[in-house]
């Protein structure tokens, strides 16, 4: 019952954060010390009470319980996580507004719908594998949320639309800059997950696993061809989002595209 308590309130808390993070994007004052407190305070709370809560659900005796929305959940906690690390660098507070409200939505999915779901091994190794996988899959998720903000941006100052939200955003070059870096560490860990998988794992290309592999392999290579074309062609803009916002989507089915079919619709 206290995981559920907890739950609630950390919804509550990201969506007020959510809240938070557009109000202070229009204003323009997330640069400011008492914006930076009120962002920060009810994030990390709903953070912590997140991960109390997870660590109850997700965690037993046997293994690690890995149902869709605890999945789905774990992900977006650790995608917190990586956001809040960024965010004592980088200008990221406006990846919030939708990184929030999503997050509370995943937390409330898992509140109305508990499931068993299957157990993972308890093996140090295949936890690894694990941990490259959601690191890999939470930067890549921030990379594509930055992806939709450059994109909503480019648009608008293409088409002379400068609204207070687009004012709010930092500099187009600093956008894009910071989601080619994110972009890299992602592809780093993408590259650790797919060969901890390789080495730690009886047989990557099982029947259970062949579209996680295959998908993932395809995701990597959209990844590897944009640095690349990054690199050589300069490429940037448009074209970075469309590669960007393609590679995660193939990345996305592979963690959660087969889980979504077998709990949701064949309930198995």
């Amino acid at each position: 019952m206290e995981t559920t308590y907890f739950g609630f309130i950390a919804t509550i808390l990201y969506l007020f954060g959510g809240l938070l993070s557009f109000t202070a994007t229009l204003r323009n004052a997330s640069q400011k010390r008492h914006w930076r407190l009120a962002l920060i305070l009810p994030i990390l709370l709903a953070f912590g009470l997140h991960g109390i809560g997870l660590f109850f659900i997700v965690i037993t005796p046997d293994g690690l319980v890995a149902s869709f929305f605890n999945s789905l959940s774990v992900a977006a906690w650790f995608t917190i996580a990586l956001t809040l690390a960024l965010s004592m660098k980088q200008p990221i507070h406006s990846l919030g507004i939708i990184l929030f409200p999503a997050t509370a939505i995943c937390i409330a999915l898992g509140l109305l719908f508990p499931a068993a779901g299957s157990t993972l091994s308890t093996q140090y190794n295949v936890h690894l594998h694990i941990l490259f996988s959601v690191i890999a899959y939470a930067l890549l998720f921030v990379a594509a949320l930055q992806a939709v903000l450059l994109a909503y941006q480019d648009y608008s100052l293409h088409e002379h639309k400068l609204n207070h939200f687009v004012r709010g955003l930092p500099p187009l070059a600093s956008m894009e800059s910071l989601l080619f870096h994110i972009i890299n560490v992602g592809f780093i860990f993408l590259t650790l997950s797919l060969l901890s998988g390789f080495v730690y794992l009886d047989d990557m290309f099982a029947q259970h696993l062949v579209h996680k592999t295959v998908l993932s392999i395809l995701a990597w290579i959209i990844f590897a061809t944009l640095l690349v074309g990054r690199k050589i062609y300069g490429w940037r803009g448009r074209s970075a989002v469309k590669w960007t916002v393609g590679g995660f989507s193939l990345l996305l089915l592979a963690y959660f595209g087969s889980k979504m079919v077998l709990e949701l619709i064949l309930k198995r």
